[in-house]
């Protein structure tokens, strides 16, 4: 039976999520003995040659001047800016608290999608954003203890990522997925060759610590694909919830090998950025159900797409 294009989505992001989430576990085991930098930089090599090898076996490679295309270039620049924060700040706090601050992406998608690319948004999914980055300040406990500048590289990195998202959108569906992600990752390892010397200098590494890198870029290259597949194949308010995902990876690998637990303040931050954001995605299903099924009558006077938002 062939799937529908949304339920290949949704598969194709919690595949994602899976990916990314094993390979943020491997980046924060090697961050005590190396910067950012040189982790972006070797994970960066393994995960450029084998993207770079899958490509060319597939026949995805097209021209590197397609990284001067709005879309694509936006992408790659907001991709290595997510990268950059989201790698620093795991070295620098829990796996599960990061993780839980990045479940604000879907709203942050949600938002860009109204305000950049003109989706309309009624007032209870505007409503539910709001109750959403509510949520992102309940697990970062504003004051000395709870927000420092890993939980704001996280933010930050919500933002890039949220642009990346909506870039691949609007990228021609002509260009390879795979094609994609060769200039991703080469663009990310060559910024990490560039920081390294800036973050602290090249520091000895073991074949263990070598080999979590490894590992993790190919993790990292079943997050590549997983995702560029999951925003082409699925509409964004079907697949985004499937982030959520991340989060039940994250608290587990972090319980088993870091000896984190979760405390009140994220468990109920999380609630309510996963119930907001569920209630935004089910606002949308519903505004779009009701266009479809429900067609006015002839010579019926027309009405807004977003009237399902305003009742």
């Amino acid at each position: 039976m062939q799937l529908s294009a949304n339920l290949r989505g949704a598969g194709f992001m919690g595949l994602a999520m899976a990916g990314f989430t094993c390979n943020d576990a491997l980046v924060k085991a090697v961050s005590g003995v190396m910067n950012a930098g040189q982790i972006m930089l070797v994970r960066g090599v393994f995960t450029s040659l084998l993207v770079l090898l899958l490509a060319r076996h597939f026949g995805a490679m097209r021209s590197f001047r397609l990284v001067l295309t709005p879309a694509i270039g936006l992408r790659v620049l907001a991709e290595v800016s997510a990268s950059i924060a989201y790698i620093w700040a795991l070295g620098h706090m829990p796996l599960a608290n990061a993780s839980a601050i990045l479940q604000a992406l879907p709203l942050a998608v949600t938002l860009g999608a109204a305000l950049f690319l003109r989706e309309p948004v009624g007032w209870r999914r505007w409503l539910a954003i709001l109750v959403g980055f509510l949520g992102v300040l309940i697990v970062l406990r504003p004051g000395p203890e709870g927000f420092t500048w890993a939980a704001v590289c996280v933010l930050a990195s919500v933002v890039f990522a949220a642009t990346r998202d909506l870039c691949t959108r609007r990228i021609d569906p002509a260009v390879p997925s795979l094609f994609i992600s060769v200039i991703t990752a080469t663009a990310i390892t060559l910024t990490g060759a560039v920081l390294v010397v800036p973050l602290g200098g090249w520091q000895p590494m073991s074949m263990g610590s070598l080999g979590l890198l490894a590992g993790a870029s190919l993790l990292l290259l079943v997050g590549y694909q997983f995702i560029v597949l999951a925003m082409r194949n699925g509409e964004i308010a079907v697949v985004a919830p499937l982030r959520y995902t991340s989060l039940v990876w994250s608290i587990g690998i972090g319980m088993l090998f870091f000896a984190e637990e979760p405390d009140i303040w994220m468990i109920t931050g999380v609630a309510v950025i996963i119930g907001s954001g569920l209630y935004a995605f089910a606002r949308e299903n519903k505004r779009r159900t009701a266009i479809v099924t429900l067609p006015a009558p002839p010579g019926a006077p027309m009405t807004s797409p977003d009237k399902g938002d305003r009742e």
